[in-house]
């Protein structure tokens, strides 16, 4: 865990007003079951996903911040444990474990512990190519960047897709020397 941090993901989670998880999931699939209708191709839906998520992740980035008071986090993968054990948790009110790390430590695993997003959820045959929950990679893709990493998030495995786990891939593509790069006061 990034040091500085002062609360756990659980507090934040508990200190942030949030959604009942019914009505979120619950809108979420009409969100989703709208896409499919006004695209048609299923392709175009995980695009538009993973877009809606990017939009969401470039803003969320700074509550985060605001409300969590992390330090600067050293290097990527300190970046993917606070990611994974305090954003997850205080959005989602769900954890992750980071794993498979490659030797350069630019491309890890994300496994959700759980994922309120896909209760009661049953991908007819027409949507097999669909990834229900792509807005998550989007997410993770646009607040990385707003710290400036740029990303790419893919899932590996998803288990309305038939897989064991919910688990996205992220890879650093390259870090983005920031204009005004931040300074700690220590």
């Amino acid at each position: 865990m990034a040091p500085g941090v002062p609360r756990s993901g659980d507090a934040m989670f508990a200190s942030v007003e949030h959604v009942n998880v019914e009505i979120f999931t619950l809108t979420y699939g009409a969100i989703v079951r709208q896409l499919l209708a006004d695209l048609e191709e299923v392709e175009e839906v995980n695009k538009q996903l993973e877009q809606m998520g990017y939009n969401i992740g470039i803003r969320l980035v700074d509550e985060f911040l605001a409300k969590c008071n992390v330090l600067r986090c050293v290097d990527f993968r300190e970046t993917a444990e606070v990611i994974a054990k305090v954003g997850f948790k205080m959005f989602l009110g769900l954890s992750a474990s980071v794993t498979n790390w490659d030797a350069e430590g630019t491309c890890c695993s994300m496994v959700l512990e759980d994922n309120p997003l896909v209760d009661s959820v049953e991908l007819p045959d027409t949507c097999q190519g669909l990834y229900y929950c792509n807005i998550l990679s989007g997410v993770i893709r646009g607040a990385l960047e707003m710290v400036s990493m740029k990303t790419e998030v893919t899932w590996a495995r998803d288990m309305l897709r038939g897989d064991d786990a919910f688990e996205l891939q992220v890879k650093l593509l390259k870090q983005v020397p920031e204009e005004n790069p931040y300074k700690d006061d220590e």
